[in-house]
């Protein structure tokens, strides 16, 4: 690939893709069928991810296929589904129930309210990750997302379906007692959907000082050490605002190493990935926090 061509990607493909998904989401109340627009727009983000992938690799040993490929497309189906009905449900709920809410600015301009509504959700995930990695139950549910060995687009998506509501689920309450219109979470998620693929996405790109402020992959990926005391860092899903005032922000210099759980106790299948949280976890094992974590 031509130098120049590596540079537009690794310097060019985020703020341009992101930006122009923004602006997708930003005409989405003009359009016949809103929500349709607003997948599509998350759809076209998300393929760009996984196409730049394969231009420009952060490890080439990523790239490979392993056991768990087949499991991350279900992850990713099941989620992304769930997630459209979780948005159709808010329609649905919006249409039966008498609810004006507390406050919500429908006069600001429609991405000014996306991003408004982004910042409740964003504190949940951020608040619900960090008790995730305290709380044994949590962890178990949430170490299938840590699980993988190499990190590329789909992870954004490896999660169990339970964990994701309750990451999600204290924002969702906080913007359904304000009364932000169902479009305006829509816009969000699209926006996050294709956020997340970059944020593990297999892609050597760089955002230069924004990295301090965007949960971007050149700073998550040191969440997805596998040394689990290595990885209580830089737990936000979005911004990063959070670690820093929280004191959980890291900008590392040494190499990366392995990522995953030491000890590999996750499945690999997705159907014994969906039980694992629930299943009894033996005496003697990395399946279950170290001590010195758990509440």
């Amino acid at each position: 690939m031509p130098p120049a061509a590596r540079l537009s990607i690794r310097f060019g493909s985020s703020p341009l893709i992101m930006t122009a998904v923004v602006i997708a989401v930003a005409f989405a109340p003009g359009t016949p069928i809103p929500l349709l627009w607003l997948s599509m727009a998350a759809a076209i983000g998300l393929t760009a991810v996984a196409l730049l992938e394969r231009l420009l690799p952060y490890k080439q040993q990523w790239q490979e296929s392993d056991a768990d490929w087949p499991a991350d497309v279900v992850h990713a189906v099941v989620n992304l589904a769930v997630l459209h009905a979780a948005v159709l449900t808010l329609v649905w709920l919006r249409g039966v129930v008498d609810w004006p809410g507390l406050y919500w600015p429908s006069d600001w301009p429609f991405v000014a309210q996306v991003f408004l509504a982004g910042l409740p959700l964003d504190i949940s995930l951020y608040a619900m990750h960090r008790l995730s990695h305290r709380h044994e139950f949590l962890w178990r549910l949430h170490s299938i997302h840590h699980s993988s060995h190499r990190l590329y687009w789909l992870n954004g998506e490896r999660r169990h379906p339970l964990h994701a509501a309750v990451m999600a689920g204290p924002g969702l309450l906080v913007l359904g007692l304000l009364g932000a219109p169902t479009l305006v979470v829509g816009g969000w998620f699209a926006i996050l959907a294709v956020h997340l693929a970059f944020q593990h996405a297999n892609l050597d790109y760089r955002v230069g000082p924004f990295r301090h402020v965007l949960g971007v992959a050149q700073l998550h990926r040191w969440h997805h050490r596998q040394r689990y005391e290595d990885a209580q860092v830089n737990f936000g899903e979005f911004w990063l605002v959070w670690d820093r005032l929280f004191g959980t922000f890291s900008d590392p210099k040494e190499p990366l190493g392995p990522i995953g759980i030491e000890g590999d106790p996750v499945p690999h299948a997705y159907a014994q990935q969906m039980v694992y949280p629930f299943l009894s976890p033996p005496k003697q094992s990395h399946q279950n926090l170290p001590a010195t974590h758990r509440i």
